[in-house]
């Protein structure tokens, strides 16, 4: 994995686990229900962002790795798997 997409991957996960304790204290609390929601799709969207930055390592790094090893129907199939699951 590059390392620059490495450390903002770890760096936005502590900030989703800070988030998701929060949750917890929030529901623990019985706080205001949409504040709740909100909160959930806040880290909804922090672990897609993370996705995307998987993502972005993996094309740049594998895929580019297959492509060039004459395995490219591996990286589509792949492509393809992450393209269905991200559209659900």
């Amino acid at each position: 994995m590059k390392q620059d997409i490495k450390n903002k991957a770890l760096r936005r996960l502590k900030i989703v686990e800070g988030q998701v304790r929060g949750l917890q204290e929030m529901v623990n609390k019985e706080k205001y229900c949409i504040d709740i929601i909100t909160q959930t799709s806040a880290v909804r969207k922090a672990l897609s962002s993370v996705e995307d930055l998987i993502l972005e390592n993996h094309l740049s790094t594998h895929v580019i790795h297959q492509i060039k090893h004459g395995q490219e129907d591996t990286p589509i199939k792949e492509i393809l798997k992450i393209y269905k699951l991200k559209s659900k």
